[in-house]
């Protein structure tokens, strides 16, 4: 059994930048980073992004090179799964049979793919993305392939529908909803993003869900939908989402519905036991109190932070204002704040030129920002939305106006 005063069971951005922040806050503590994967712990935006691409060697998406750890005496147990753990011994237990006993624990194990649970969901050349050995497969994969039909219509799948485009294959992006990004953004988001893909090539198809996966020999031939139709496809890929990997905790007695609940300090319900990242549900501020799930490198940034900080005595709860972005084409998406129950929006600037901005209002209050290719905007936006500002519409939509000049 290997004892560590922290350990911290998940190695992707959450899990290091916990490790990161506890040593830089001065624990000397023994701190053990386990992750359930061989890899050095690494980024996962790009994966949908350049890395999918081929535009960026995995080296350039590592957190910290391989030395950083081991200077900060960081221990990096990788390849081992947690599949239990008991808070009252305070230990955990592997899959292949390893125990760790620790002090406190930091969960931040993030989530796992949601597949398609519909016949012929198994077939070979059905993948997800979500890992550096998934995004390789798809690599390794496309050799040979013409037309990729692509389920999900979030930013995952979107992103993955500009890369393949632009390596010349013919996509197909099949969204079950009306629209594009329904979860996250407006109406006029949805409508800009559906006919840029469209433009470049994409055919996207919404309102339809999958009913099957077709094969031939045990490998992928095409997509039946609900409605009757089938789409051929020498590939899917499915983006349809998370779900947060938390059944140990939950099995160990912890709170939580959708995740694990924590509370302002990033602490479960289980004694020294916190979560942080894509995981962990808690109230945020900027969804009205709500508790919410939030899937971001900031999110899991700032949790870490709040985490390592309530550790180490100096606790400071976690307030952090929500920011997303996402890469298609030569279209950067920026978002600040959450758009949870807005009800009126303002489009700031004209879509057409490609560069505008959709500002969500409630109560008259601005709460988010979506921002295309306008990054002052989103710069500049954040104090409004730190401030919940009440600004005259007209001036929200008046591109001549700064947005640093509007303080409601």
């Amino acid at each position: 059994m290997i004892h560590f005063d922290i350990a911290i069971v998940g190695a992707g951005h959450a899990g290091a930048q916990a490790a990161i922040q506890l040593r830089q806050l001065g624990f000397s503590g023994s701190i053990g980073l386990i992750g359930d994967e061989p890899e050095l712990p690494y980024e996962r935006p790009p994966l949908s992004k350049e890395y999918l691409a081929g535009e960026k060697a995995f080296e350039r998406m590592l957190i910290r090179p391989e030395t950083f750890w081991a200077e900060r005496e960081v221990a990096l147990i990788a390849a081992t799964r947690i599949d239990s753990l008991d808070p009252v011994a305070r230990r955990l237990r592997s899959s292949a049979g390893d125990v760790f006993s620790y002090g406190e624990l930091i969960w931040a194990a993030g989530g796992t793919p949601r597949r398609l649970g519909c016949a012929g969901g198994d077939l070979d050349g059905v993948h997800v993305v979500r890992r550096r050995s998934e995004v390789d497969a798809i690599r390794t994969g496309l050799d040979g392939v013409e037309r990729v039909a692509i389920v999900g219509g979030g930013y995952v799948g979107l992103e993955t529908a500009a890369v393949l485009r632009k390596a010349g294959k013919q996509v197909v992006l099949i969204e079950a909803l009306e629209r594009l990004l329904a979860r996250v953004a407006g109406p006029d988001i949805s409508a800009f993003y559906a006919a840029e893909h469209r433009a470049q090539g994409v055919e996207v198809r919404l309102g339809s869900a999958v009913e099957r996966v077709e094969g031939a020999g045990g490998r992928v031939t095409g997509l039946a939908l609900q409605s009757g139709g089938t789409i051929a496809a020498d590939m899917v890929i499915v983006g349809i989402g998370i779900d947060a990997a938390v059944a140990p905790l939950l099995g160990a007695g912890a709170a939580g519905a959708n995740g694990v609940d924590v509370d302002s300090f990033c602490r479960t319900s289980l004694p020294h036991v916190y979560a942080i990242g894509d995981c962990a549900a808690h109230e945020n501020l900027f969804a009205g109190g709500l508790r919410i799930r939030l899937e971001s490198v900031q999110n899991a940034h700032d949790q870490a932070a709040t985490a390592a900080r309530a550790i180490i005595g100096r606790p400071e709860p976690y307030a952090a204002i929500p920011w997303f972005w996402s890469n298609q084409y030569d279209l950067k998406l920026q978002t600040v704040g959450l758009s949870l129950g807005y009800d009126a929006t303002i489009v700031r600037g004209d879509p057409a030129t490609r560069s505008f901005s959709l500002v969500y209002l409630l109560e008259g209050r601005v709460i988010a920002l979506d921002c295309v290719n306008a990054t002052r905007d989103y710069v500049q936006g954040r104090k409004l939305v730190l401030d919940r500002a009440m600004v005259d519409p007209a001036r929200l939509a008046d591109t001549a106006v700064p947005l640093k000049e509007m303080d409601g």
